[in-house]
């Protein structure tokens, strides 16, 4: 079952996927502490705004690859890497649900896509439903937030999640006029 899922992706897409999924921890350990010194004032986790620009990462790698299950694969890779370092956050064995969750979020919203054709706003939606999905989690499994910061944090992490999403688009749309994207990489791979 697995190695037919797995087989869905190009030695090319499988690559992507690791180096999004690393980009995106390597973006969270820094971008994490700076932001918490803002938001600890206002009882909002820092993760929720954060959120954003570390999930752009895996947006990016389902734009970019533009195969069903990209945004879940990415994310799920991020969990296990999560797992093995632990060295980011306390969620333990908890990650493989609220690491990989915001990506099935990123692959719902792009089913809404005619012909794999994303638009910015296919991409500012599965930035904010994937922030939005992670900050839930998070605060369901460990910080269980009275309903006022609940609401404050997961309105900032949608929109967190929103503005990452667009800056995945625009660095997407980049890739494309250096013709640095997904149909130029099958004639390379083993498909």
């Amino acid at each position: 079952m697995t190695k037919k899922y797995l087989d869905m992706f190009s030695m090319f897409d499988l690559v992507i996927i690791a180096m999004m999924a690393a980009l995106g921890i390597a973006s969270k350990t820094v971008i994490v502490p700076l932001v918490h010194i803002v938001t600890s004032s206002l009882y909002i986790p820092g993760g929720v705004i954060a959120g954003g620009f570390y999930m752009l990462w895996i947006v990016m790698s389902a734009g970019i690859i533009k195969k069903r299950f990209a945004g879940t694969l990415t994310a799920f890779v991020q969990a296990i890497m999560v797992i093995a370092l632990g060295t980011l956050g306390t969620h333990g064995i908890l990650s493989i649900v609220t690491y990989s969750l915001p990506g099935v979020a990123i692959d719902v919203v792009l089913l809404f896509s005619k012909n794999r054709k994303y638009s910015v706003v296919h991409f500012f939606v599965a930035g904010a439903a994937a922030n939005l999905t992670g900050t839930f989690l998070s605060n369901l499994v460990f910080f269980r937030l009275p309903w006022i910061p609940l609401v404050l944090s997961i309105s900032s992490g949608s929109l967190s999640g929103g503005l990452g999403g667009i800056i995945a688009y625009n660095i997407v749309k980049g890739f494309g006029r250096f013709n640095i994207n997904h149909k130029q990489s099958k004639g390379a791979t083993n498909e």
